[in-house]
């Protein structure tokens, strides 16, 4: 099984956003695209026009994290601008089940995120719906914040959920994911790897992906679930 990166282009420049898609296009799995209101978080980036700009001008598929309230109302519009996955907070979603299913009608992988003070244990039966799981390592809201250790019994059980599923759900981890803290994501059951400073506050951005795959893989590789 291969494990994915997705470079965050939060940490990334503004002012040149497809030349800094461009600048790991080579060595990237997906682009992550945090989308937020400044009400579900205290924070506000972009919104639908400029992620259905990115995907018409680069060739990575697009991961939309959405960190907005209304999940419901307007998650499968960014499925249907042309991102390839859109994830949702359960925490911002009525019914999120049918978010999910709205996301796959779309078009889209659907993606459900949980914050650090979530209980996932309330949401196992969503798994079902699901084409990815998303275990906030930091508060949503802000790049570069610190890795919460305490998040990984989380991971693991996600990924037990999983195995027990006998499913390809991709459990993805975001938030403080660099050199230091991706091989503890990994043997606790990460398969997928949100990274944005980690990548775009390097001198080489695809040389940075590349050493994080490389760790990613190797701790895998020796971990209790084996890529499973």
């Amino acid at each position: 099984m291969g494990i994915r990166i997705s470079p965050s282009i939060l940490s990334a420049d503004f002012g040149h956003l497809v030349d800094e898609c461009e600048r790991v296009a080579q060595t990237a799995d997906w682009l992550h695209v945090d989308v937020m209101d400044n009400h579900f978080v205290p924070n506000l980036t972009i919104g639908l026009p400029v992620v259905e700009a990115i995907v018409n001008q680069v060739s990575t598929p697009v991961d939309c994290h959405l960190m907005i309230s209304d999940a419901d109302r307007w998650a499968p519009s960014f499925a249907e601008a042309g991102a390839k996955s859109v994830t949702f907070h359960v925490e911002a979603a009525a019914n999120p089940r049918q978010v999910a299913r709205d996301i796959r009608a779309a078009g889209a992988r659907a993606g459900m995120a949980i914050k650090p003070g979530t209980n996932l244990a309330d949401y196992e039966d969503l798994f079902s719906e699901l084409d990815m799981v998303l275990i906030m390592t930091v508060e949503p809201g802000f790049g570069g914040q610190s890795f919460m250790a305490d998040q990984l019994p989380k991971v693991k059980r996600a990924r037990e959920i999983i195995k027990n599923l006998d499913t390809d759900i991709w459990l993805q981890v975001d938030g403080g994911v660099s050199l230091d803290t991706i091989a503890m994501c990994a043997e606790a059951g990460a398969d997928t790897f949100v990274a944005g400073s980690a990548v775009y506050n390097t001198s080489d951005p695809s040389a940075a992906i590349t050493n994080l795959r490389e760790l990613a893989n190797k701790s895998i590789d020796g971990s209790w679930w084996g890529g499973c």
